[in-house]
């Protein structure tokens, strides 16, 4: 059905929720690259009046992706849980905007209805926030999930240390996984991205970060982030899976387009909790997104991507995982054109996964093709942590030099702990401590030669 709004004596038409949704977002390259962004800033503004008009119900009645082809749809809605959607039911998402900023909306109540918001409705009530609004609404959101440590708790943010090297050589992993320890990094996990996929490297990196694990009794977790089906196959090997990692995206055709479907998803969670080895929890999954993934595999139907980033974590959710970060600049200006729409986009990102109870961090990044720079990744990054971001990631000198992009890196972190106050998760605040690697406000010590992880690493010959 058509949807209208008269602003300035001029009627708008949006020829249905899709074509309403995509007009109401910020201005971004991808939607432009699609062809489904607004034409002009009027356009834009008048499609938002008309989005905030309209009745959350909307969006349990008419599915932007078509229910009958595709199972993201149908596993949005055929979870939906109407008990709690019934508390938040009667509004309009303009309704829904005045109610997540209200004081009503506290931290118990957004946990009490999260299961009746669907990806589409906070997609939506994005759109008509200010950046200041995703920040506040984000923090009041609580999720908190375990497997070696708790993730999650106020007034903590967790940080992936992530060992990358272009030809996995497991010296320099060693190296850079030492050096994210020695500075207070990794308890979100230890994860690597692998240059190659073959089982044998995959096994060798699972082993070398848990022996370091299990030698030092660290409270963490690892995951080497190759595809699915290689991290089922190490298991039925008996590698020491900890997290089984997977990007996903927010249509069916998408994630076809990755290799999964939720069948497989499915499949990986229940080998993963086959083996038990979580000390505290369960949570076993580790997702990435992105915005722009469904349109670079030309799987977005016409929705536009923040929308499609939305519903992707409508399928993380479903899977319970520790953690699921976005990736926020890394696909490039052809999908976030500048700092400006990256630092927007990873608000959004943000703002949606808290909504709909993930367990959300950021890879605040960008390619060197790209119109940001690292001004841009200190703002998005502080304002993340404003908004009490579960995760960020740590990699030496903020450099990854096998993705070849820039992230954030280990003093990153401390500088954001040292302005906003940020704790680790405590199991790991308490290892770290112990370790003679922070003093008892967290701050990092200066490490001593005989550090027993310096002489642990110096002696590994196997890595020679």
């Amino acid at each position: 059905m058509p949807y209208t709004h008269t602003l300035g004596g001029h009627v708008w038409q949006f020829a249905d929720l899709v074509t309403l949704m995509a007009r109401a977002t910020p201005l971004r390259s991808g939607d432009v690259l699609a062809g489904v962004a607004a034409h002009t800033a009027e356009e834009r503004m008048a499609a938002r009046m008309a989005l905030a008009d309209l009745p959350l119900k909307t969006f349990l009645n008419e599915a932007l992706v078509p229910y009958e082809t595709d199972e993201v749809t149908r596993l949005i809605l055929d979870t939906h849980d109407a008990a709690a959607f019934a508390e938040i039911a009667h509004l309009t998402v303009g309704d829904f905007r005045d109610w997540l900023l209200g004081d009503a909306a506290d931290e118990v109540t957004l946990a009490r209805v999260r299961r009746g918001i669907t990806p589409e409705m906070a997609a939506a009530v994005s759109k008509l926030m200010r950046n200041q609004d995703l920040i506040l609404v984000a923090r009041k959101c609580r999720v908190i999930t375990r497997f070696r440590n708790t993730l999650g708790l106020p007034g903590r943010m967790a940080m992936r240390l992530q060992p990358n090297h272009p030809t996995d050589d497991p010296r320099a992993i060693a190296v850079s996984m030492l050096d994210g320890l020695l500075y207070g990094a990794g308890d979100a996990v230890i994860g690597i991205n692998p240059a190659g996929d073959g089982q044998r490297a995959l096994t060798d990196l699972l082993r070398l970060v848990d022996g370091v694990i299990q030698r030092f009794e660290i409270p963490t977790q690892s995951c080497v982030l190759t595809h699915v089906t290689n991290q089922i196959q190490a298991i039925e090997h008996g590698a020491p899976v900890d997290l089984v990692f997977q990007s996903i995206a927010g249509t069916e055709a998408a994630n076809r387009s990755f290799g999964i479907d939720l069948a497989l998803l499915r499949e990986a969670r229940e080998a993963a909790l086959s083996l038990k080895r979580g000390t505290l929890g369960d949570n076993v999954m580790y997702f990435e997104t992105g915005q722009g993934s469904a349109l670079s595999a030309n799987a977005h139907h016409g929705v536009d991507q923040q929308t499609c980033e939305a519903r992707a974590h409508g399928v993380a959710r479903a899977f319970d995982p520790l953690i699921c970060n976005t990736v926020v600049g890394f696909i490039g200006p052809e999908y976030l054109f500048d700092g400006r729409q990256i630092i927007r986009a990873g608000l959004e990102d943000h703002f949606c996964g808290k909504l709909l109870g993930l367990p959300i961090g950021c890879d605040v990044c960008y390619t060197n093709h790209a119109e940001a720079d690292s001004d841009d990744m200190d703002t998005l990054m502080t304002l993340l942590g404003v908004a009490g971001v579960t995760f960020l990631i740590g990699v030496p000198g903020a450099d990854d030099v096998m993705l070849n992009y820039q992230s954030t890196s280990f003093h990153d972190a401390l500088y954001l702990r040292e302005v906003l106050g940020l704790k680790r998760a405590p199991e790991f605040e308490a290892w770290l401590a112990r370790m003679g690697i922070t003093d008892a406000a967290g701050r990092v010590l200066p490490v001593a030669s005989g550090h027993a992880l310096l002489t642990h690493m110096a002696h590994m010959e196997h890595l020679g």
